[in-house]
């Protein structure tokens, strides 16, 4: 053997040494390092109000992944980034997520402008978004699993529920929203089902405000000049954030009850209730697919988590909450399946994952990457919970491209 090949393997060997001696470059690190769990959510601007109890949920199953003992023999590892309510923003911390910290699945985003602001960042740099929160759907992307509620999962049986003898016989609806896509989208096509029923426009008030907006004094005196008109009236809201607390005072401050105006609201939960004082909204509405008080196993186990892991009896759940908990089992069952974290791999194994969901139903993830989920109405009472009036009997599965946007209708799935 000649010098050269002796120094060759010498000096192989102590590079080996060296690897094994720098922690940085050990060789079992690649088989080891962290599951990197994106957080996008708003710990701060307007939709902080929400938005922060699902960065704490997100926080809570990474701990208890990691009790557990991880996935794949790797421990989690949340990677928090703030967006501040800034809808462009939440494209450029989307893009430090996947691009710096890289990350194998991102939990984030409230607001549909957020949503489609790092919708296209996503499918650029193929990562993988679990979105909590209902919406107006008229959407699909192979980077997006929609866990919260499409309309026909929340906004058009809640109507429906408003129309009927148990909720009140309304004929007028005062449509009132947050200014952006949401709320526009969604009354978009409340409009077009109430016309399907044979409420004409003339019966149908829509509104919009700002995000933060404050001032409700002049909006609510035009709903009650709107109900005083002898039709039976109901408010639909679609009011975002912390716009909802000054919102819901000046109900009370005006005087109108459920009795008079009943409303049902589609982003307000337990959450947002905790900042206001609720006795005079006693009887007003939400529709959700899962409340606090619903009573399963399921939630059992789902409300001793929370509480165990954020040591504060006045903190709740809520449905967004419950939305994130179960996409996050869902990809930890789909990872498993599919022995690895690369999003391709794992977007298959996602399709068809089922997971008994606190709501007390078995959710199935559809090919469309929405849910199958039940939907329920809820009344306030005076402690900030709801006393829930009304549910499915079995899961509705998700329809995204509505009927009542004429210009979709033929992207509707059998």
């Amino acid at each position: 053997m000649n010098q050269s090949v002796r120094m060759t393997r010498r000096a192989a060997l102590a590079g080996l040494a060296g690897a094994i001696a720098a922690p940085g470059i050990r060789p079992s690190m690649a088989q080891s390092a962290p599951i990197k769990v994106g957080v996008l959510h708003s710990l701060s601007g307007t939709m902080a109000i929400s938005e922060t109890a699902l960065r704490d949920t997100v926080l809570m199953m990474v701990e208890h992944q990691n009790s557990k003992g991880g996935l794949l023999g790797r421990r989690l590892e949340a990677v928090v980034v703030d967006p501040a309510s800034n809808w462009p923003l939440f494209a450029e911390k989307a893009r430090e997520l996947l691009q710096v910290h890289r990350v194998d699945v991102t939990y984030g985003c409230w607001t549909s402008v957020s949503r489609k602001s790092v919708l296209p960042v996503f499918e650029e740099l193929n990562g993988m978004l679990f979105y909590p929160v209902q919406y107006e759907g008229e959407e699909e992307s192979k980077n997006i699993f929609y866990t919260g509620a499409a309309p026909n999962q929340q906004a058009i049986p809640a109507v429906e529920y408003l129309m009927s003898a148990d909720g009140g016989g309304a004929t007028r609806i005062a449509l009132l929203g947050t200014d952006y896509v949401y709320p526009r989208t969604t009354n978009r096509i409340l409009r077009g089902f109430l016309n399907s029923k044979g409420i004409g426009n003339a019966d149908i008030m829509e509104e919009y405000t700002p995000f933060g907006h404050s001032d409700w004094q002049g909006i609510v005196a035009r709903v009650k000049r709107f109900a005083s008109e002898g039709k039976k009236t109901a408010i639909v809201s679609t009011i975002n954030g912390d716009a909802n607390v000054p919102f819901y005072r000046e109900l009370g401050n005006q005087g109108i009850t459920a009795t008079d105006i009943p409303c049902v609201a589609f982003s307000v939960g337990e959450e947002e209730l905790a900042g206001i004082d609720t006795r005079p909204l006693v009887g007003h509405l939400a529709a959700w697919n899962y409340f606090m008080s619903v009573e399963s196993p399921a939630n059992t186990v789902f409300k001793n988590l929370w509480q165990a892991y954020i040591k504060n009896p006045r903190r709740v759940t809520n449905d967004p909450m419950e939305a994130t908990y179960t996409g996050f089992n869902m990809w930890a069952q789909a990872v498993t399946q599919a022995r690895t974290t690369a999003v391709d791999a794992v977007r298959t194994a996602m399709i068809g994952q089922k997971f008994d969901a606190p709501c007390g139903y078995t959710e199935e993830m559809l090919p469309n990457h929405h849910l199958s989920k039940p939907v329920m109405i809820g009344e306030i009472e005076a402690n900030g919970q709801f006393n829930v009036v009304w549910k499915t009997p079995t899961v509705v599965p998700a329809e995204n491209w509505s009927q009542f946007i004429p210009e979709n209708a033929n992207r509707r799935r059998g």
